[in-house]
């Protein structure tokens, strides 16, 4: 996916939602592997209502695919809330 477009992708209907994601995007989705930069690819197609519910830690997808890049991304922006 081009940069900018993902970047776009990337910028959602919640502030919340940005302040974890753009700084992901801009911080660590370059040192990705291919696999989880389209793990993250398929994230961005998910409602901002369980993005939200799961970088909170409130639930977690029951896709594991989507489970692997949350993950990530929780572990890589100051999202690790117990």
């Amino acid at each position: 996916m081009d940069r900018n477009r993902m970047f776009w992708a990337s910028r959602r209907g919640m502030l919340e939602l940005d302040l974890v994601l753009l700084p992901f995007l801009e911080n660590v989705y370059e040192s990705l592997e291919q696999e989880d930069k389209e793990r993250y690819w398929a994230l961005l197609d998910s409602e901002d209502q369980d993005l939200f519910a799961w970088f909170l830690k409130r639930t977690d997808p029951e896709d594991p695919e989507l489970l692997k890049i949350v993950k990530i991304i929780r572990d890589n922006t100051g999202m690790q809330i117990d």
